[in-house]
């Protein structure tokens, strides 16, 4: 067995690109390797900002032999196909074989070829590899036609400790030869051997090979000098992989931040230090911003790092003053004034403005806020002055701050501290790990942001596709979601949308694909208001099929947090249903239900009452679903059945409608005896046609009073 070693060394490869393309590498490789019958032991990948790695151990130095069999044509059979059949595997008659089969006597040709030596395969495997790597960018340079991430400067192949060759891209040919680190160790590295001998040759000229280990680097000794300061460095584990991304030899140096600066808010400290530089932010033990902060430079310098810190110092401090220029002048107008300016912006072509949106947002923010008894007031208030920030200088140049520097203008002009909070939260929850908001005023500006959007897009057609979502419907439905159920919040979401596209200009509500929809729903009678002008009908329409799209959401939402599938199936099969929370109490008074010892013998009641009515209908071609006669009962079984499923259906309606569904559940767990003893005593195919025909009656109604509360039939043990 023996290794193979590749490396691809280029002008510096962008950070965000490494670890995807150091996986692309072992992928293509690889299954260049199993396709052409080389099995190996391992293989692992490496990228830094100047090179890509690969290592392939347990790689044998040859294919195995292969032996083919092909079966031919009969021995009598015409001599044409003979011929055929002898040109297609290279051999004469005497060449092959002939044996006896069940069907009679044929040619068989056994081919045995050779493998070939693995480095005479790695030539063309690796020119397919580089030819078709996926890079999101890449380039051509010079006359080349080839393309790469950054210009290739070269390319080292070993394999068994040889150098393989024919291996070439882009006119530069294998070697056993790399560089070391551009500055500290310029020099050409020769004769590597293999994998332990590359690794440690690297190591001495100034590269870590592994990302991983120059992030423990990273981490190591900025924990290390902030602790000398007294200081802590705020966690970005981001950070850190991006800066293992810049640099083959990692040294963390600490810088000062003018004092003159740190009135301006933290968050664009943070800001301007992280995404425009790439330094870490450092907090006191009271976790404050502290005045310092650390660079990641590639290079040891002999003055110890002073003039790299003097740089950054130089570079941050003047970003810094056009943050501090920019929050000084953004000061001197209102938020309120500048509500206006969002008429300027376009939210989407089809949507207006985003000063229109601000408007569609406040209407709806003030009604949420009455319908869960929060303050209509502060809630206007801040839906109104929500997105003014967005036509700040400081907006304009630190985007990510957006909302964050709305509640820093609101609080200097005095605004309530709740209107502030939900200037800054009213884009929250912005995905799954997100902090989602829970004070009134913010939940209700959030809530409407993300439903005017939902029913914006769907109004005008623009719903997700496959894996297509390019206004992030989904992850505003799962915002929805998570500030529904986060916050125990009852209300009726069909309503909140139907309120929502009613706000809406006519263009919108009235757009073509709505008035379809529309339509197509009232021809399946989803809905009676043929009374209703037309553009409540479409309302009513697209605010259900929002409420449908976000229950699916929250499927897979519950599905990732370990809810059982078919429970969720067998909920949301009743439909109709637009408060999340009792959607959620329903699953977890079934979940209990199912998991008593009643829960489980009814369930198993249920699968063979409704195998038996399924078996039947098909044979007889019938439906047996009208409600059974009780005068043709003639078992006190039949009877006590009947009267207990009248029972629990009535009961089991009034518990559904106080929304009292443990109780329901609870109210069919009554069933258990009566079922049983009629499954016991009672048989139902008997050779009475109309005594039989009313016990499957009886049957199927045993499912369809366990239906009212869940659709049994989807939860595993149920009806398939």
């Amino acid at each position: 067995m023996a290794e193979l070693l590749l490396e691809l060394l280029s002008e510096e490869i962008p950070a965000r690109m490494q670890a995807r393309a150091a996986e692309d590498l072992k992928r293509l490789v690889c299954q260049g390797l199993t396709d052409a019958g080389l099995a190996f032991e391992s293989a692992e990948a490496f990228a830094t900002p100047r090179r890509l790695a690969l290592v392939v151990d347990g790689l044998p130095k040859k294919q195995p032999d292969q032996k083919i069999e092909r079966k031919g044509p009969r021995v009598d059979a015409p001599e044409k196909a003979i011929d055929g059949f002898l040109g297609s595997v290279g051999l004469t008659l005497e060449q092959v074989e002939t044996r006896e089969t069940s069907k009679g006597e044929f040619y068989f040709a056994v081919i045995e070829r050779k493998g070939e030596r693995t480095a005479a395969i790695l030539p063309e495997l690796f020119n397919d590899v580089f030819s078709d790597f996926p890079w999101p960018k890449s380039m051509r340079w010079g006359t080349r036609a080839e393309r790469w991430v950054r210009p290739l400067q070269s390319i080292l192949c070993v394999f068994d400790r040889k150098i393989v060759d024919d291996v070439a891209f882009n006119d530069e040919p294998a070697t056993n030869m790399t560089t070391g680190h551009r500055f500290m160790a310029p020099a050409p590295i020769k004769d590597v051997t293999d994998f332990d001998d590359y690794r440690k040759k690297l190591r001495k000229a100034y590269v870590i090979l592994d990302a991983a280990e120059r992030c423990k680097v990273i981490e190591r000794e900025a924990a290390r000098i902030a602790k000398a300061e007294g200081l802590a460095v705020k966690p970005d584990p981001a950070l850190v992989a991006e800066n293992a991304g810049l640099v083959e030899w990692p040294v963390v140096l600490m810088g000062e931040i003018d004092p003159a600066y740190m009135d301006v808010p933290p968050e664009v400290l943070t800001t301007a230090m992280r995404h425009h530089l790439k330094h870490f932010a450092l907090v006191d033990t009271n976790g404050n911003l502290a005045p310092r902060f650390l660079v990641v430079s590639n290079m040891k310098t002999k003055d110890g790092g002073k003039q790299i810190i003097a740089g950054n110092e130089r570079v941050l401090r003047a970003r810094l003053a056009d943050a501090k220029f920019f929050w000084d002048q953004d000061r001197k107008r209102t938020l309120e004034s500048r509500v206006g300016d969002l008429d300027g912006i376009v939210f989407h072509a089809k949507l207006g403005s985003l000063g229109e949106k601000v408007r569609r947002i406040e209407v709806l923010a003030a009604n949420i806020a009455e319908l869960l008894s929060f303050d209509a007031d502060a809630t206007r208030e801040a839906a109104r002055l929500c997105k003014a920030d967005l036509t700040t200088e400081m907006v304009g140049e630190f985007p990510e701050l957006q909302g964050v520097m709305g509640r820093y203008y609101a609080l200097d002009e005095g605004k309530p501290a709740e209107v502030a909070d939900a200037i800054a939260e009213h884009y929250s929850p912005a995905g799954p790990n997100d902090d989602c908001p829970n004070a009134p005023v913010s939940v209700a500006v959030a809530l409407a942001d993300k439903i005017d959007t939902l029913v914006g897009f769907f109004a005008i057609d623009e719903k997700p596709t496959g894996s297509k979502d390019p206004y992030a419907l989904r992850r505003a439905a799962l915002g929805v979601i998570r500030l529904v159920v986060e916050n125990n919040l009852r209300i009726q979401l069909a309503y909140v949308a139907r309120q929502a596209i009613l706000n809406y200009p006519d263009s919108v509500r009235m757009y073509p694909h709505s008035v379809e929809y529309a339509a197509a729903r009232i021809e399946d009678h989803m809905t009676a208001e043929h009374d209703l002008p037309h553009h409540h009908t479409v309302a009513k329409q697209i605010a259900w099929s929002i409420v449908e799209f976000i229950t699916e959401r929250l499927k897979v939402h519950l599905k990732e947090k370990g809810v059982r599938h078919d429970l969720i199936a067998a909920v949301f099969a009743l439909g109709g249903e637009d408060d999340l929370v009792r959607l959620l109490a329903r699953v977890d008074a079934l979940d209990s239900f199912l998991g008593t010892d009643d829960g489980e013998h009814l369930l198993t009641a249920y699968r063979r009452a409704a195998n038996i009515v399924r078996i039947e209908e098909k044979r007889d071609g019938a439906r047996y679903d009208e409600p059974p006669i009780a005068d043709l009962f003639v078992q006190d079984e039949e009877t006590s059945l009947h009267n207990s499923l009248t029972a629990s259906a009535t009961a089991s309606s009034i518990m559904l409608e106080n929304k009292e569904f443990s109780r329901a559940m609870s109210e069919l767990a009554q069933l258990r005896g009566p079922v049983d003893r009629f499954f016991d005593e009672v048989t139902v195919n008997c050779d009475k046609p109309k005594l039989r025909e009313n016990r499957l009656r009886l049957l199927s109604t045993i499912q369809a009073t366990m239906n009212r509360v869940a659709d049994f039939s989807k939860i595993e043990g149920g009806e398939r």
